[in-house]
C-alpha cells in the first residue's frame, strides 16, 4: 500500500488557503506594487528604517479606511462614488475630481511599474545570460509589450472571481520572497525600533519619501474600489464580520511585507553605505552581500509585486467611472476594453522613451496623496448619516481614526505641494 501525497496535500491546502482571500487581496495589489517596493528599497538603503513610523501610521489608516467604505457598501449596497454624487452637497464636484486625480496619479504609477517590471526580467534574464546585456534597451522595450499584451489579453476574457485568484498567487509569491529574503539579510533589532519614533530625514529628499509612502500606503483607489470589490464578491450585510476581518488582515499584511522590504533593502545596503536610485543598483549591491539566489528571490518578489499591481491599476479607470455613472463595472463593455487598451499604451512610455522608471515611480505616488483628504471627508460624511446608515452607527473610535487620518492626509498632502514645487 502506497503512503499518501503528503507533500500534494500540503500544497493543496496551501493553495486553498490563499485562493480563500477575500477582496483584501485587491487592497494589497494597489498598495504593494512596484511603487511601494521601489520607496521601501530606497527608504531602507538611505535612511535604513527610520521611516517605519510612517509606514505603521499609514497602515493602520488604511486598514480603518478599507473597513468603512466595505462596511458602507454592505449597509447601505451604494458604491463609494455614486454616495457621493447621490448624497453629498458638493458630491459630483468632488467624484469628478477624485476621478481625475486618480487616473493622474495611477496612470503614471503604471508607467513607472512598467519600466521596473521590464527592467527587473531584463537583470533576471542577466544573471543568468550575460551575452543580452548589450541589447538592454531592445529587451526592455519587448518585454513590456509582451507583459502589456498578457495583461490586456486576461482583461478582456476575466471576471472578478478570476481577477481575485490571479492576485492571490501574486501577492503569496510576492510575499514569501520577501519574508525569505529577510532570513538572509536583515536589520539591527534596535534600528527597527528607532523606526518606530517619529522623524523625518533633514537631507534632501527625505520629504519626498514621506510624501511617497503615503502616496502608496493610503492610496485613494484602495478605498474607493473597495465597494465594488466587495459587491463582485457577492458579499451582503450578513457579511459584515468576514468584511470586518478581511480589511483587518489585508492592513496588517501590507505593513509587514512592506517593512520586511524596508528591512531587507537596510540590511543589505543601508550598512554598506549604498543608496538605490536605479534599478540596476539593486544587481551591483545586492548579490556580492547576500548571493545570487536571494538577488533572484528578492527580484522576483518585486516582479511579482509589479505584475499584482497592473491588474489593479488597469481597472481603476472604469471602476470609477462605473461606479459614478451606476455603481456596477461591466467588463465586457465597449467602454471598459478602449479605457483598459489606452491605459496599457500609456504602461509603456517609460520603457520606451528610457526615463528612470524608480524616479518616475516615487513622483507618481506623491501625486496620489492630493485626492487623498476628499476621499476621506466623504467617506465621513457618509457614515455618519443617520438615514443611510440607518441603525448601525458609526463608533466613536471609527470616527477618531478617521479624523485622525484626515489631518494627517491634509499635512502629508501640503508636505508633498512643497516637494513637487522644489522638484520642479
Amino acid at each position: 500500500m502506497n503512503p499518501p501525497p503528503t507533500s500534494n496535500s500540503f500544497i493543496k491546502k496551501l493553495l486553498a488557503v490563499v485562493l480563500a482571500f477575500g477582496p483584501g487581496i485587491f487592497a494589497i495589489g494597489y498598495t504593494i506594487g512596484t511603487g511601494s517596493v521601489t520607496s521601501m528599497i530606497v527608504a531602507g538603503s538611505t535612511y535604513g528604517m527610520q521611516l517605519l513610523w510612517v509606514l505603521l501610521l499609514s497602515c493602520l489608516f488604511s486598514g480603518i479606511l478599507i473597513f468603512v467604505y466595505g462596511n458602507y457598501t454592505l449597509i447601505t449596497g451604494e458604491t463609494a462614488l455614486f454616495a457621493f454624487k447621490k448624497h453629498l452637497k458638493w458630491g459630483r464636484l468632488m467624484a469628478l475630481l477624485i476621478i481625475i486625480g486618480i487616473a493622474f496619479g495611477q496612470w503614471n504609477s503604471l508607467m513607472g511599474i512598467m519600466g521596473i517590471s521590464a527592467n527587473i526580467i531584463y537583470e533576471i534574464f542577466g544573471i543568468y545570460f550575460p551575452q543580452i546585456v548589450q541589447y538592454k534597451y531592445e529587451t526592455v522595450i519587448a518585454v513590456a509589450a509582451v507583459v502589456t499584451g498578457i495583461f490586456y489579453g486576461l482583461l478582456l476574457v476575466g471576471k472578478y472571481t478570476f481577477f481575485e485568484k490571479i492576485l492571490a498567487i501574486f501577492v503569496t509569491i510576492m510575499g514569501l520572497s520577501f519574508l525569505i529574503s529577510l532570513f538572509l539579510v536583515y536589520p539591527l533589532p534596535s534600528e527597527v525600533l528607532r523606526g518606530l519614533v517619529p522623524s523625518i530625514p533633514e537631507v534632501q529628499g527625505g520629504k519626498m519619501l514621506v510624501a511617497a509612502f503615503v502616496g502608496t500606503t493610503m492610496a485613494a483607489a484602495t478605498f474607493l474600489s473597495r465597494p465594488l470589490f466587495v459587491k463582485g464578491k457577492g458579499w451582503s450585510i450578513k457579511n459584515l464580520k468576514e468584511q470586518k476581518k478581511d480589511a483587518i488582515v489585508a492592513a496588517i499584511l501590507v505593513f509587514t511585507i512592506s517593512a520586511a522590504i524596508m528591512a531587507v533593502a537596510t540590511g543589505a545596503l543601508f550598512y554598506e553605505g549604498k543608496p538605490v536610485t536605479q534599478v540596476l543598483d539593486m544587481v551591483n549591491t545586492l548579490e556580492p552581500v547576500a548571493g545570487k539566489f536571494a538577488l533572484t528571490l528578492f527580484f522576483f518578489g518585486t516582479l511579482s509585486a509589479g505584475l499584482s499591481s497592473i491588474f489593479p491599476i488597469l481597472l481603476i479607470v472604469p471602476i470609477l467611472i462605473a461606479d459614478y455613472q451606476s455603481g456596477e463595472l461591466d467588463t465586457s463593455s465597449k467602454q471598459f476594453k478602449i479605457i483598459t487598451a489606452f491605459a496599457c499604451l500609456f504602461a509603456m512610455i517609460v520603457p520606451i522613451f528610457g526615463s528612470n522608471p524608480v524616479e518616475m515611480q516615487i513622483l507618481s505616488q506623491i501625486f496620489n496623496v492630493f485626492v487623498l483628504p476628499l476621499v476621506i471627508l466623504g467617506i465621513i460624511l457618509l457614515i455618519n448619516n443617520k438615514k443611510l446608515m440607518k441603525q448601525y452607527k458609526t463608533s466613536a473610535w471609527i470616527n477618531i481614526g478617521l479624523i485622525a487620518a484626515l489631518f494627517f492626509s491634509l499635512v502629508i498632502s501640503y508636505n508633498g505641494i512643497l516637494v513637487l514645487l522644489n522638484y520642479f
